[in-house]
This record gives structure tokens, sequence and C-alpha cells, in this order.
């Protein structure tokens, strides 16, 4: 060990190894799949009803006296920086790694890079989108949404279902839905991989077990819209 590695803090020395950033990958990836399915459990309330979906909506926006949603989406945001920004690294880094006589994977890596960099922008601009259409609710400035259940609180419910009624969101809501689930089908199975639960005989379950997690996660979240914008539900 070198003085430059003894004197770097334990967090630096993670980052610096190879090792330490997949391992981050792969505890970021945890915390974020499960997010999503959390996330997929409360949008499908919609199903249920005006008040079963507002009665949701306005325990988030009270837990903790109103700062626990705050707190969930910076926690939220910090981890999907690391894991966006160790997975960048780690690829930079592989690449680099490679020999100059393996010119038909590296042609191949480069498509796959191209790939994910474009699904990677998709993503990140759905996330956007989604934030700035649901949560800062930048389309709905001349839309008052006012629970007829209960005049003193937001009709989260109707907000979702005015919302999907637009067939180009719809639509970019699908697109961005089957890119994540299909990076997800990938990344549940390099998780088990890292951290050291995938082997032979396990490998076969656990690529069957991430590839229907992202199917019923894509199901359940492109169903909302669907349902909305096709067969007319909550209008």
């Amino acid at each position: 060990m070198n003085d430059s590695t003894r004197s770097c803090p334990s967090i630096c020395r993670i980052w610096t190894s190879s090792i330490g950033r997949k391992m981050l990958v792969a505890l970021t990836g945890i915390v974020l799949t499960l997010f999503l399915a959390g996330h997929l459990a409360g949008n499908l309330l919609v199903f249920v009803g005006r008040e079963a979906f507002n009665d949701y909506a306005e325990f988030l926006h009270h837990m903790l006296h109103g700062a626990g949603v705050w707190i969930a989406r910076i926690l939220l945001l910090a981890t999907l920086v690391i894991h966006v920004a160790a997975t960048i690294s780690l690829t930079r880094e592989n690449r680099a790694a490679r020999n100059a006589y393996e010119h038909k994977a590296v042609i191949q890596a480069k498509k796959s890079s191209l790939i994910m960099i474009w699904s990677g922008l998709t993503i990140l601009a759905f996330i956007i989108f989604h934030l700035l259409h649901f949560t800062v609710r930048v389309s709905y400035n001349d839309v008052d949404f006012v629970d007829p259940l209960d005049p003193e609180r937001f009709d989260a419910w109707r907000m979702v279902i005015v919302g999907f009624t637009n067939p180009l969101v719809v639509l970019f809501y699908i697109i961005a839905m089957s890119l994540l689930c299909s990076h997800l089908s990938h990344g549940v199975q390099s998780m088990f991989q890292t951290l050291g639960l995938r082997s032979k005989k396990t490998a076969g379950l656990l690529d069957k077990l991430s590839l229907g997690y992202a199917w019923l996660i894509w199901l359940g979240f492109v169903s909302i819209p669907v349902a909305i914008l096709i067969f007319k539900f909550g209008r």
C-alpha cells in the first residue's frame, strides 16, 4: 500500500478499486430495484379508486411532517448519481483495458455501449419529464385538481388520469419503461453475481427471476397509462 492509498479515506479507496465500484453499483442497484417495486405498488392504487390513491399520496407528502418525501427524494437522487457514475467509470475502465487484437469484441462492445448510451439518455430524460409532469406539475398550470371527496386536499388520482390522456405522453412512458426494464433484467443478474450469490447451480433460476421481475415491473407500470388511454379508465 503506497502513501497516497494509505492517506486516502475509505470511500476514496472504495472508488479507486474496481471491486469497490462494482459493489457500489450492486448495492445502489438493490435500493433502486426495491424502490421500483414499492413505487409500483403505490401507483397501482390508481385502479382501486380516487380515495385510496389520494390517501396514499397524502401519506407520502405528510410523512415526518412533510420532510419524509424530501428525504426520500434526496437519498434516491444520491443513489442514482452514485449508480450511474460508478457504472460509467467501470465501462470506461473496461474499454481502456481491451486489447487491440480483439477486433470483433470491440465492435460488439461499441454497439452495446452506443445502445446503453441512448437508452440511458432516454431513461434520464424520462425521469426529468416524469418529475416535471407529476411532481412539479408544469403542464397543469390551468387545471385545479380538488378532491370532490375532500375539498381540502389535492386530487392526485385525477391528475394521473388527465396526465395519461395524451397519446404522446403514453408512448414516451412505454418506451422509457421498456428500456428501463431491459436494463433491469440484466442489472438484477449482475447484482447477484457481484454479491457472490450466482453459481452454476443457481444461474438458471436467477436469470429467470431477473427476467420475471423485469416483466412484472414493466406490465405493472405500463398497465396504468394503457388502461387510461385505451380503456378510458377513470373517465
